[in-house]
């Protein structure tokens, strides 16, 4: 998906059934049927130490899949770059078909392992402005459901929650009609309000990256939206502004919104932004980019409560640059991310 502001976030369009069923898997839940499978032997992924990055690493992820398939054909320097990303945890997307049971498999393999899981709401009725990730729950009442279901499933497990990357800017902006604006701040309140009754649950409110404009222009819609009963906010999701540049923007942003604290997304901010090709997308695919900060909750500021791989590396902003849709894995790409990080 993408902004105006120049914001990409990749939905991933693996089924529900599989991210549903992999995930009941790891986490030994009997209820998933038959419709998962153990991850990839060949990656043996493992979690990270925990004093430095509490959040969740799946196993068997298409990163982890796709180390087991390089190192099963022998292509052992190939292996090891992609490993660079399948031994970090990334965001787990939760889609719209299941998101019960869903949150329920991701949290509670992660509980098992004593880790936090990652989860990333994006649902929000008129998603994206009818770009490359359109779409979005039908209406309110459909989006009110799915976020009590999302509840359901995360319990009272340990989650850190992203919550609707876009979904203020379009706002603030203008992309979302007049009609729609009203609405979509009570739903950003109501996901909010539901998410914070949970006892071990995190909520961090997208609010924008360091090249979409400027912090007077979001911190109210912040406040309307409901970020003083939240955790914070996140920046710089699916996008390539360097860390230092974030910190700059979020405390800029914080300043405005009583001292809030904030997520930065690291994934691929390494080399910064793309900035020889069109303006207009240079946030989706561009080259020449890398694997940023690995996660952590060791940052360089106190109001920093995280580095996080928001956006999954190696998976599609969209059908751009010889690019597959938003969210499929290509491995071309991920291997250019990893090839150019240290």
């Amino acid at each position: 998906m993408y902004g105006s502001q120049g914001t990409s976030v990749a939905f991933g369009t693996r089924t529900s059934a599989l991210v549903l069923g992999a995930a009941l898997v790891i986490a030994g839940c009997s209820s998933a049927g038959g419709g998962g499978r153990k991850p990839d032997a060949g990656a043996k992924i493992t979690q990270q130490p925990k004093g430095a990055d509490p959040i969740w690493v799946n196993p068997d992820t298409n990163a982890a899949r796709q180390v087991a398939a390089y190192a099963k054909a022998g292509k052992t320097a190939d292996a090891e770059q992609i490993r660079k990303i399948a031994e970090q945890p990334t965001g787990e997307w939760i889609g719209a078909e299941n998101p019960k049971a869903e949150a329920q498999g991701f949290t509670e393999a992660a509980d098992r392992a004593g880790r936090t899981a990652l989860l990333v709401l994006y649902n929000i009725p008129h998603r994206d402005c009818g770009q490359y990730s359109q779409g979005g729950a039908a209406d309110g009442d459909s989006y009110r459901t799915w976020i009590d279901e999302v509840t359901q499933g995360i319990a009272d497990r340990p989650a850190t929650v992203v919550l609707e990357p876009d979904a203020l800017l379009h706002l603030v902006d203008g992309c979302t009609p007049a009609e729609h604006q009203a609405e979509r701040y009570d739903l950003l309140n109501y996901a909010i309000t539901k998410l914070k009754s949970l006892r071990n649950t995190k909520v961090y409110l997208d609010a924008g990256n360091a090249g979409w404009g400027h912090p007077d222009e979001i911190y109210q819609p912040l406040r309307r939206a409901g970020i003083t009963k939240a955790d914070g906010f996140a920046v710089n999701v699916s996008n390539f502004y360097s860390t230092q540049d974030s910190i700059a923007y979020g405390k800029q942003l914080s300043a405005k919104t009583a001292d809030e604290h904030f997520v930065i997304d690291t994934s691929r901010n390494g080399n910064g932004p793309y900035t020889a090709g069109d303006e207009d997308e240079n946030w989706c695919n561009p080259p020449g980019r890398s694997l940023g900060e690995t996660p952590t909750t060791k940052t360089a500021d106190p109001l920093v409560d995280a580095y996080l791989w928001i956006k999954r590396p190696g998976e599609s902003d969209g059908e751009c640059k010889g690019g597959p849709k938003a969210g499929q894995w290509w491995p071309s790409y991920a291997l250019a991310l990893a090839r150019s990080s240290k």
